[in-house]
């Protein structure tokens, strides 16, 4: 291996980060390209992305082009002749920036390829009941998570998973495999193959409002499910009273409480029953404009 070779490196998120870190302790990492800083808030603070801010603190030059065809930008790339782009958690790209590093453009996805393509594969596979995912790396080309796949480690989704715990665990495992893929890039051992992709593979498109909304002539299965697959951000969401409600976590109860309600407590403990009066308990909760928070904090507080 040699540290000659230099890598730029694109990615938003704080799913991106441990990647990041791993390849500059390892590799010769030139430069990073995020998205646009956001603002936030009331007071419309200027919020740098999380791979931003860890660029900065770590002195790794930033670019943060609104248009990634842009000609100035694309000549400002090529001016620093990358041998490899490293992509985690970033946007599609179009092939005039593919093109530029001589090793080519790889992404770490957050799933086994080639199911789950798309913009949310932790989401999915757990709104989809799945039990197990993995991560992938592969070659882009000018398709989203089409590419010649390199590597692909699976992981067991275990049953009290979220989003958020099994976006945590992917994060780390994907670094670390991320790491051992451009080793063998670098050191001119890679293989890759063709993705054999079907009309009943299954994708993960961004999630919206619509999918977010509980479905009470769902049985508690997959309203269980959509509460693991959107927590805890975005939520799914109930519209109980003409008030909105995130259900963020929920168990299954050994007893079906018989109750005219879809949204009821009892004994201090809170309840979501669907349209056949199958019972799930809510273990946390958010209201409009409030924090998460514990069912009994929320029942000491709240009248439904």
């Amino acid at each position: 291996m040699t540290l000659n070779n230099s890598i730029i490196f694109m990615g938003t998120p704080d799913f991106a980060v441990p990647s990041l870190k791993e390849l500059i302790n390892k590799f010769n990492v030139i430069a990073v390209i995020t998205s646009l800083d956001k603002q936030k808030g009331r007071g419309r603070k200027v919020m740098f992305s999380p791979i931003k801010t860890f660029a900065i603190e770590n002195k790794i030059p930033v670019f943060q082009p609104p248009n990634l065809k842009d000609p100035i930008f694309i000549k400002k790339i090529k001016s620093l002749k990358p041998d490899l782009f490293v992509v985690v958690a970033f946007r599609m790209l179009p092939k005039i920036l593919i093109e530029i590093p001589e090793m080519g453009c790889i992404n770490l996805h957050s799933s086994l390829l080639p199911q789950y393509r798309g913009a949310a594969p932790i989401n999915w596979v757990l709104i989809n009941g799945e039990k197990e995912t993995g991560i992938t790396t592969f070659f882009i080309n000018d398709k989203i998570d089409e590419g010649d796949i390199i590597d692909r480690k699976k992981i067991k989704i275990n049953k009290n998973d979220t989003a958020g715990t099994l976006h945590d665990r992917l994060m780390i495992q994907g670094s670390k495999m991320l790491s051992k893929t451009i080793s063998k890039i670098l050191n001119q051992k890679v293989t890759s193959y063709k993705q054999k992709m079907s009309s009943n593979d299954k994708l993960a498109p961004k999630i919206n409002k619509e999918i977010c909304r509980i479905d009470l002539d769902q049985n508690t299965e997959k309203i269980e499910n959509l509460v693991r697959g959107l927590s805890p951000y975005p939520g799914a969401n109930i519209n109980y009273n003409n008030k909105f409600y995130k259900i963020i976590l929920v168990k299954k109860t050994l007893e079906n409480i018989k109750s005219h309600n879809n949204l009821f407590s009892l004994n201090n403990k809170l309840y979501l029953n669907n349209n056949f009066g199958e019972t799930l308990e809510i273990i946390k909760i958010q209201a409009e404009g409030k924090k998460i928070m514990d069912a009994s904090d929320f029942l000491r507080g709240n009248k439904l």
